[in-house]
C-alpha cells in the first residue's frame, strides 16, 4: 500500500455497537484499530435506542434455566424469514452463522469487561406462535452505566431516550404504579435511584446509551483510536481490493490505509429524504428515530465500487404519534403499545380497522404503508375511550385525563361524547366508525378477535395489560368521552443495504466478495430478510457480524 497518510490494521466507518464489537476482537488479536465517525457524538443511533440484542441461546437464558438452542432458533428463523430474490441479504447459511455466533459474541464481550444482563424474563419473540418461537425472552441488554467512567469522553456519548436511570424492564412496569404494588415498588426504586444520582452528581444512563457507554469504555481501554467528526467520503480500491478510506483531518482530506480490511457500519439512510423517496415512497425522514447523520453516504459509496444493495424498500417501522412539540423531541412519542392495549383500536381514514394492532412494529408500519396504497391510511387514527386514558400512557404522558393544554389547542387530541361525534372530528363517516367500534366490542365480548386474531399470541398479550382480563389485549371502547390521535409509520432505521456473506464480506453482483471490504448493521441487507423477528433484531446482528467480520479478517474464526 502506498500514498497513505497513516495505516491501521482495521479501519471502521461509523461507531455503532457493531463497530465496537469488531474493534474489541481486533484489539484482542493485538491489531491496530481506528473508528472514523461522521458526527460529533460517540454511540451512533444505537445510543438513542433501547439497546436490545436478540441473541438466542444466550448465557443469561441458560443461567435462568430457560432452555433454548441453536436448533430452536434456526427453526424459528426459517419459519419467519423468507428466502428468495427479494431478500438476498439472508440465507440459511447466514442465519446459521448468526444463531451459532451471537451467543459466542456475548460471551466474548463479557470476557472483555462489558457488563450485560437479561433484558427481562418476559419479552416474547414477535411471532412466538411459530415453530421455535420463544415465549419468554431471548433479549440481552447492558447494565446501567455511570458515564463518569468515560472521563473526558463522557460528554461525547450520544444521549439516550430515557431521561431518568430506569432499566427497560422497570420502565415497562412503571405505567402500572396505580394498579399494582409491584409498579409502586418500581416507581419508588427508580425515584430513589434518580434522587441519589442527582445528590451525588452522577449521570446514570440505561438502554442504548448504557450499551454504547460500556462498549465505548471497553474500546478506549483496549486502545482503539476513535475519531469523531471524521466522515469517510471514499473507499480506496487498488487492484480490485479495498485498501483504505479517505476521511478528513484538520479540515483536509486524509488517506487512511487498512492492512486487514475496512468495516462499514455507518448506519442507514433514514435521514436522506431523496433516498427514501426512491426506495421507501410515502415515508418521511422527520418521522425517523435515527440520528441526524444517518444519510446513506456509504450505501452510495459501496454501490459505486461494485457492491450490491438489496432490501432497500425495507425499514424497521416504529409507529409514532405526532404530539405537539414532537419536532424538537429526542424521541418522537411512540405508538407501539398504544393501540395494542385494551380499549384501543387503529382505523384508516375510512373508519375501518385493518390489522392486528398488537403485532410487530415493523409489520404494523409495513401494513399501514400497504393499506395507504388503496385506502388513505397515513395518518391512521388510534381510537380510545376514557378507560384507556385513565389506565395507560399516551404519547409519553402518564395515565390520567390531565393532558397538556396544547393537545386540545392544536387539535392533536380529538375528544367527543359519542363515537359518531368523534368520527366527524376526524372526517370519517359516523356510521362507518360506529360499525367498526361495535364490531370490535362484540369481539371483546366473545373473547376472540375474529378479524385479525389480536390477543392470540404471547407477544400480543405482552403488549396488552397484565392486570386486565380475561384477555390482556382486548378491551371494549365503551366509556365516554372518546378520543382519537393520529398515528404515522415512523422508523428506528432503514433495513436495506450491502449484500454480505456469512463472514460479513460485501458481495459483488457475481456473488464474489470485494477484497478487504466488510459491512454490518443497517449498512447491510438484513440477515433477517424483510422481517423483524424479535426485539433487538438490528443491534444483535450488527454486533454479531461485526464480531464475525473481525475474526475472519484477523484469522481468528475458530479461536474466540
Amino acid at each position: 500500500m502506498s500514498d497513505f497518510d497513516e495505516v491501521f490494521d482495521w479501519v471502521v466507518v461509523g461507531n455503532g455497537a457493531g463497530s465496537m464489537s469488531s474493534a474489541l476482537v481486533m484489539r484482542h488479536a493485538d491489531k491496530s484499530v481506528v473508528i472514523l465517525e461522521k458526527s460529533a457524538w460517540a454511540g451512533g443511533t444505537t445510543s438513542k435506542s433501547g439497546g436490545v440484542m436478540w441473541v438466542p441461546n444466550n448465557r443469561y437464558m441458560n443461567a435462568a434455566g430457560d432452555k433454548d438452542s441453536a436448533e430452536a432458533a434456526i427453526t424459528y428463523l426459517d419459519a419467519v424469514v423468507e428466502d428468495g430474490s427479494n431478500a438476498p441479504g439472508t440465507s440459511r447459511q447466514k442465519r446459521l452463522a448468526y444463531v451459532h455466533q451471537a451467543p459466542r459474541m456475548i460471551d466474548f464481550l463479557v470476557q472483555e469487561g462489558v457488563k450485560l444482563e437479561r433484558a427481562t424474563d418476559y419479552w416474547p419473540d414477535y411471532y412466538d406462535e411459530l415453530p421455535g418461537g420463544c415465549k419468554t425472552t431471548r433479549c440481552v441488554v447492558a447494565q446501567l452505566f455511570e458515564t463518569s467512567e468515560l472521563g473526558a469522553w463522557a460528554e461525547k456519548l450520544r444521549p439516550g431516550f430515557l431521561t431518568v436511570p430506569v432499566k427497560l424492564d422497570e420502565g415497562m412496569k412503571l405505567p402500572y404504579f396505580k394498579k399494582s404494588w409491584l409498579g409502586r415498588r418500581v416507581f419508588a426504586k427508580v425515584a430513589l435511584r434518580t434522587a441519589w444520582a442527582r445528590l451525588t452528581g452522577k449521570k446514570i444512563v440505561s438502554a442504548g446509551a448504557a450499551l454504547q457507554g460500556r462498549m465505548l469504555l471497553a474500546s478506549l481501554k483496549s486502545g482503539v483510536d476513535i475519531r469523531l467528526q471524521s466522515p469517510v467520503s471514499e473507499l480506496i480500491v487498488e487492484d480490485g481490493k479495498v485498501t483504505g478510506v479517505v476521511t478528513v483531518k484538520d479540515g483536509k482530506p486524509w488517506r487512511v490505509g487498512a492492512r486487514l480490511g475496512v468495516l462499514v457500519n455507518a448506519g442507514g439512510f433514514a435521514r436522506n429524504q431523496a433516498m427514501r423517496d426512491k426506495y421507501l415512497p410515502g415515508t418521511r425522514a422527520e418521522w425517523s428515530q435515527t440520528n441526524e447523520s444517518d444519510t446513506g453516504d456509504l450505501h452510495v459509496e459501496i454501490e459505486r465500487i461494485g457492491g450490491v444493495l438489496a432490501q432497500m424498500d425495507q425499514m424497521v417501522g416504529y409507529q409514532c404519534t405526532l404530539a405537539p412539540g414532537w419536532e424538537g423531541m429526542t424521541i418522537i412519542p411512540p405508538a407501539q403499545s398504544v393501540t395494542g392495549k385494551p380499549h384501543a383500536i387503529l382505523v384508516d381514514q375510512s373508519g375501518v380497522r385493518y390489522m392486528n394492532e398488537g403485532g410487530s412494529y415493523e409489520l404494523y408500519c409495513e401494513t399501514m404503508l400497504k393499506r395507504n396504497r388503496t385506502v388513505p391510511a397515513i395518518p391512521s387514527w388510534a381510537i380510545i375511550d376514557t378507560d384507556y386514558l385513565d389506565q395507560y400512557m399516551l404519547a409519553g404522558t402518564m395515565p390520567g385525563r390531565s393532558k397538556p393544554a396544547a393537545w386540545t389547542e392544536t387539535g392533536y387530541l380529538k375528544q367527543a361524547g359519542s363515537i359518531g361525534e368523534l368520527a366527524k372530528l376526524i372526517d370519517i363517516k359516523p356510521d362507518a366508525l360506529e360499525a367498526t367500534v361495535s364490531r370490535w366490542n362484540g369481539f371483546v365480548d366473545k373473547g376472540v378477535d375474529e378479524d385479525f386474531h389480536r390477543g392470540e399470541r404471547e407477544y400480543d398479550l405482552w403488549l396488552g395489560d397484565p392486570f386486565h382480563g380475561p384477555n390482556k389485549a382486548l378491551g371494549k371502547i365503551a366509556k365516554a368521552p372518546f378520543y382519537a390521535v393520529p398515528v404515522v409509520p415512523g422508523d428506528v432505521s432503514t433495513y436495506g443495504g450491502a449484500v454480505t456473506d456469512e463472514e460479513g464480506r460485501v458481495l459483488q453482483a457475481d456473488g464474489a466478495p470485494i477484497g478487504g471490504l466488510y459491512a454490518t448493521g443497517v449498512s447491510t441487507a438484513s440477515v433477517m430478510g424483510n422481517v423483524y423477528p424479535g426485539a433487538g433484531a438490528s443491534i444483535g446482528p450488527s454486533m454479531t457480524f461485526g464480531y464475525i467480520a473481525a475474526k475472519h479478517a484477523a484469522g481468528l474464526s475458530n479461536q474466540i
